[in-house]
C-alpha cells in the first residue's frame, strides 16, 4: 500500500523540477529574442524608404517592424502556456 503523503511530495518535487526546467527554457528563449533585435526586418521597399530618410529613421523603422513581428509570436506563447497548464490542471 503507498503512502499517500510520500505521493503527494514525490508529485510535488517532480512538478517543481519541470517547472524549473520550461522556466529555464523560456528565460533563455526571451534573452534570444532580444539578443536578435539587430536582426535587418526590412522589405526592400521599406529598404529603400528608409534609405531616404536617413540612418535615424531607418533603425527607428527597423525597430518597429522587428516589434511588430515579435508581438504575435509572444501572444501565441502566451496563448500556449496558457493552454499547457490548464491541460495540466486536467490530468491531476
Amino acid at each position: 500500500m503507498r503512502d499517500p503523503q510520500l505521493c503527494r511530495r514525490f508529485a510535488a518535487s517532480k512538478k517543481g523540477k519541470i517547472m524549473k526546467k520550461w522556466r529555464s527554457i523560456f528565460f533563455l528563449t526571451l534573452l534570444i529574442c532580444f539578443a536578435m533585435v539587430k536582426a535587418n526586418a526590412q522589405c526592400s521597399i521599406c529598404t529603400k524608404t528608409s534609405m531616404q530618410q536617413g540612418e535615424k529613421a531607418g533603425k527607428g523603422m527597423n525597430g518597429g517592424i522587428v516589434y511588430l513581428m515579435a508581438t504575435p509570436f509572444a501572444v501565441m506563447g502566451i496563448i500556449g502556456y496558457r493552454w499547457w497548464k490548464n491541460e495540466k490542471k486536467k490530468e491531476y
